[in-house]
């Protein structure tokens, strides 16, 4: 009698055991199919910031009207995305306040919407998207200056920035050090963005730049930062004022932001994606080349005199080392080289812009380019995508 009571307790103890197991390993999986996709959709400015102003309207205006539309649209079409706004009324929120917010819900993605402003020039125009970076040129600093100087209107900024000061050149050096992880994602949509605003809403392309805006310094995901137009130019300030302008702009930004979630559920295999349901996203290779040879066999073939390889993987960027700028096209042994094979250029601007190195490992790249900057101190890393530069 007791051995059959033994019997039974062991039989129900190991369906227990299966049963606990089985919940310890599917719960979580269920749990996060459970997790929405999530979106952050801040508009720039508010409140007592009115942010750049126009001749009839403030940028502040501009760019609630447009994050509004943009999330309408995404609701409208996906029920399996969260928007979340970090302000849907004219309300003043401080800038880390804002990258707060997308990281307390856990949020997938981060757009900022802002318009574009000069101080002479009012013939400016067109749409440009950022992502977070030195600023490599006076004209990129300056739309950082501008957008970071609404620090100025917060309580003690100088203590919760650290000292930085937005009007400070030197101040910006520190972005020269910030490696964001999610920098190849945050470039992608840019540049779909930016073909959007081209093609779908007629727009200027201004193209993809890097500046060092305090508002996408601490998301924890994928990044940018929207200029939708001038609001200095008068053409420009109208088409962005109206109804059919706004319309135009934010069905541009869901276009790109569609095809960004389309790639990111192929990515991560999202039950939502059918033709990925229930696959694994696969793993990356891990390469043992060291970045010497990996130097060697990607620049092999391009020489000084050719211009860059169009990249053949169609839609992968690349990167590369950019090592210096000529007015004159240099011959494989000028001694600016320093010694350096397989240098290719491409041209920019009626300069000759030379790089060393090529691959679509960032990583690589970068353990690259520290080695480059003995001999190149003002080198940096740029990145490529079809054979247009980022």
């Amino acid at each position: 009698m007791l051995q059959i009571y033994v019997k039974k307790v062991k039989k129900y103890t190991l369906l227990h055991v299966l049963f606990i197991t089985v919940l310890l390993f599917y719960f979580p999986v269920i749990r996060a199919q459970e997790k929405k996709f999530t979106v952050v959709i801040d508009a720039g400015h508010g409140g007592k910031d009115s942010g750049a102003k126009g001749a009839t309207v403030n940028e502040k205006v501009i760019n609630l009207a447009v994050a509004l539309k943009l999330g309408n649209l995404i609701v409208d079409k996906h029920d399996d995305i969260k928007v979340v706004y970090t302000r849907k009324t004219d309300k003043f929120i401080e800038l880390d306040e804002r990258a707060n917010i997308a990281n307390r819900n856990k949020a997938d993605l981060f757009i900022s919407v802002h318009t574009n402003a000069v101080s002479k020039g009012s013939h400016v125009a067109g749409t440009e998207t950022f992502t977070l970076g030195l600023a490599r040129t006076d004209e990129n600093l300056e739309v950082a200056k501008r957008e970071n100087s609404v620090i100025m209107l917060e309580d003690d900024y100088l203590q919760k920035y650290e000292g930085f000061d937005p009007n400070s050149s030197e101040s910006y050096i520190i972005f020269e050090f910030m490696q964001s992880k999610h920098l190849e994602q945050s470039i992608s949509l840019a540049s779909d963005i930016q073909k959007a605003f081209s093609t779908s809403a007629k727009r200027g392309d201004r193209g993809v730049k890097q500046a060092g805006l305090l508002v996408l310094r601490k998301t924890s995901m994928p990044s940018v930062l929207v200029e939708l137009g001038f609001i200095t130019n008068r053409e420009e300030e109208k088409f962005m004022k109206s109804a059919a302008g706004q319309n135009k702009l934010a069905t541009a930004l869901y276009e790109a932001f569609a095809k960004y979630k389309k790639e990111y559920d192929k990515r991560t295999g999202s039950l939502k994606n059918g033709s990925n349901k229930g696959s694994a996203t696969k793993p990356a290779t891990t390469s043992t080349t060291s970045p010497k040879e990996a130097m060697a066999a990607t620049t092999a073939g391009t020489k000084v005199g050719k211009k860059e390889k169009e990249i053949e993987t169609k839609g992968q960027i690349v990167y590369k080392i950019q090592i210096l700028t000529s007015k004159r096209k240099l011959a494989r042994n000028d001694r600016l080289l320093k010694g350096y094979k397989n240098v290719s250029y491409y041209e920019d601007r009626g300069q000759y812009k030379y790089t060393y190195g090529e691959s679509a490992d960032m990583e690589t790249i970068d353990k690259m380019l520290v080695k480059v900057k003995k001999d190149f101190r003002g080198a940096f890393r740029i990145a490529f995508r079809d054979g247009k530069r980022l």
